[in-house]
């Protein structure tokens, strides 16, 4: 077996999900999406977590960011139980936040170990 450096060259620049939960670039959910049913260790984009959990000051009161989290993670987890038979690694879900329809997208993939991971994102990133 040819080594992969042999064939690609040097790894230039690496940055794993760790340092992007260091730096915050990844929100780590996973005591809470355990509650919704996951298994798997897993995060949302600093864009998600800004856009659809974080409350704004004029929502206060009226909303709760743990709230807006479960339901974020709760619809994640019955649209992968419905998708659970088709072997794919993404998936978009839709929810309601503020009153306002949102897509977002569930990827699993390996982490840092090359275990399972779960990333919700918003459609365009990746």
């Amino acid at each position: 077996m040819t080594d992969m450096s042999d064939i690609f060259g040097d790894v230039i620049s690496s940055y794993s999900r760790a340092q992007a939960i260091e730096d915050g670039v990844l929100v780590d959910v996973t005591e809470t999406a355990k509650e919704a049913g996951f298994k798997h260790n897993i995060c949302l984009t600093s864009a998600v977590w800004a856009e659809y959990v974080e409350l704004k000051p004029g929502y206060k009161g009226f909303e709760s960011q743990s709230g807006r989290l479960w339901d974020v993670l709760f619809m994640a987890s019955a649209a992968a139980r419905m998708a659970a038979q088709g072997g794919k690694n993404e998936l978009t879900y839709e929810l309601r936040v503020s009153r306002k329809r949102v897509t977002l997208k569930l990827h699993i993939g390996p982490g840092d170990l090359a275990e399972p991971v779960i990333t919700i994102m918003k459609p365009e990133e990746d």
